[in-house]
């Protein structure tokens, strides 16, 4: 379900791209942004970081976007946030006791602590790959295949990755049993 609701502004940007164009779907893909984080801060009483810089890049290269009249800058914007990702999780290896992944799911679960290390190393490469595949993309094909990309290959890209995760935790949760 988090997964669906962190997809939000891009499904929103997708539609609104079908029927309106790149720049309507880059205004509500922002309005979108500032809601999650609104909604979160209504029911939490906090902010989460990721929510806040996927917030603060879209506002941005989005609003680059709209005054400048260049949907380059919204482009962009998905390798920027997974760059930023992929860095904030690799700092992670380094500053604190535990790394993003151990975080997250160490509640969950429970795994030595290589196993944390490789497992955050994995999601470091995952979102370096993805911005340089956006970049690709935006590159060599057009708007619309790449308004498809941001959806459908990285939401699918993403459930692969998952998926692989899981066997790979199984694969370790299975010798601790």
């Amino acid at each position: 379900m988090k997964l669906l609701y962190d997809f939000l502004p891009i499904i929103v940007f997708f539609v609104i791209f079908k029927i309106f164009g790149i720049y309507w779907a880059t205004g509500s893909a922002i309005i979108i942004s500032a809601l999650q984080v609104l909604g979160y801060w209504i029911k939490y009483r906090k902010f989460e970081k990721m929510q806040v810089i996927t917030l603060a890049l879209i506002s941005v290269l989005g609003g680059a976007t709209l005054i400048l009249h260049d949907p380059m800058f919204i482009k962009w914007k998905v390798s920027v946030i997974n760059w930023v990702f992929g860095l904030a999780f690799l700092g992670s290896q380094y500053i604190g006791k535990k790394n993003f992944v151990q975080r997250m799911l160490e509640e969950k679960i429970s795994l030595p602590a290589n196993v944390w290390h490789r497992l955050n190393m994995f999601w470091v490469v995952y979102f370096l790959v993805l911005g340089c595949i956006n970049i690709y993309v935006v590159y060599h094909f057009s708007t619309n295949a790449w308004v498809n990309f941001k959806l459908f290959g990285v939401l699918g890209l993403t459930i692969v990755f998952v998926i692989i995760q899981g066997f790979y935790l199984a694969k370790h949760l299975k010798h601790q049993s």
